[in-house]
């Protein structure tokens, strides 16, 4: 007889000990976006990167090829904004170079912080086209997470909100449904943790059209619901009634298919493990994770998407051995695809003078009970 698998103790990103994330957050007159940022521990952690999407917006990609010198990484940025969103990551610099955490460069101080990043397209969703984030959002996003650090217990951060929050502020996905932030984690038999943290925005669809359902939802644990907030104390997911089904099919209509070619969108997201990694290997994990994303949105990595992962190893525990990293690549696309669920399950309706984009359990709502 198997057993459910485990996750950790917050079920999020920062069940990788070191890790924190902080979110700054954006909405109203005229805003509806935000950043996010994941801090590795000051010493850095081996980074690692995989782009699947045919319109990535990214900094400090090649950096993190393994034919490459630096393997060290400090922050990774997520943000909204489209290519403007980028100048979040400047924030984030300047609060690391602030705490002296950086590629070291000679004397004391003199450090480079190395800040991979990826950005969502949420432009105008907010009403506003011009309200984008800058580099003010990612050093708050770092106040943030540095306050996760400071009230979580026992060298762990406190876990970070989900939903439409940080870089998944104006998140959406196909069928006018919202997205968001969500996250979730795996302890492996060997005692390894693997988590990620995704914000989901996507062309694609995370719902099956016929049915309702959620196309990852059998990859849920039972705690995944029991987690997320607003959920009733043993809440589950069923089948939509059809009366649901039919009226999500309606919206879809009304969007009209001939939007889709203007609706850019790009799931993007952090991969985390205390395991100890190559860069190569890091970068091999961001490809597993990208297995999990297509079990979660159809289609995925369409030329619409900049669909983004990154790792994060912490190195906190030995190096896997072949088989240990087989059951570590399965695990990141497991979490990958629980924690796109979780967004989809988490994100609120929102509206704003631009539409409205309605939450999966407002859209279905025979689906949770």
């Amino acid at each position: 007889m198997t057993t459910e698998p485990t996750a950790g103790p917050t079920n999020s990103l920062v069940d990788v000990a070191g890790l924190a994330v902080g979110h700054h957050t954006a909405s109203g007159d005229g805003w509806l976006t935000g950043s996010t940022v994941v801090l590795a521990p000051p010493q850095g952690a081996v980074g690692g990167v995989d782009v699947r999407g045919g319109g990535p917006g990214t900094r400090e990609t090649d950096l993190l090829d393994p034919h490459n010198l630096v393997d060290r990484v400090h922050a990774v940025s997520l943000s909204g904004g489209s290519a403007f969103g980028l100048a979040a990551a400047d924030g984030v610099m300047r609060w690391l170079l602030d705490e002296g955490r950086g590629f070291p460069m000679g004397a004391p101080g003199q450090v480079v912080p190395i800040v991979p990043g990826a950005v969502i397209f949420d432009l105008g969703r907010g009403g506003r086209w011009t309200s984008t984030p800058d580099a003010s959002f990612g050093r708050q996003a770092c106040e943030r997470a540095q306050d996760a650090l400071a009230t979580g217990s026992e060298g762990y951060a406190a876990a970070p909100p989900v939903g439409a929050v940080g870089a998944g502020t104006g998140a959406q996905v196909a069928g006018g449904l919202k997205g968001g932030v969500g996250t979730a984690s795996l302890v492996l038999d060997d005692g390894t943790t693997v988590a990620a943290l995704i914000v989901l925005n996507a062309v694609g669809s995370t719902v099956d059209p016929a049915t309702g359902e959620l196309y990852a939802a059998d990859r849920l644990l039972a705690r995944d619901l029991e987690d997320l907030p607003g959920f009733p104390e043993g809440a589950r997911l069923h089948t939509p009634e059809p009366v649901d089904v039919e009226a999500a099919r309606t919206r879809a209509a009304e969007l009209g298919s001939e939007a889709l070619p203007r609706t850019l969108a790009t799931t993007i997201g952090v991969i985390g493990t205390d395991a100890a990694l190559t860069k190569a290997q890091a970068s091999r994990l961001a490809m597993s994770g990208h297995d999990g994303m297509a079990r979660a949105v159809v289609p995925a990595h369409t030329m619409f998407d900049g669909d983004t992962l990154f790792t994060l190893a912490t190195g906190e525990r030995d190096a896997p051995d072949a088989w240990a990293m087989h059951q570590l690549l399965q695990g990141a696309a497991d979490v990958v695809a629980r924690a796109m669920v979780r967004a989809t399950l988490a994100a609120p309706t929102v509206t704003t003078s631009a539409g409205t984009w309605r939450g999966y359990v407002d859209a279905f709502p025979s689906a949770v009970w």
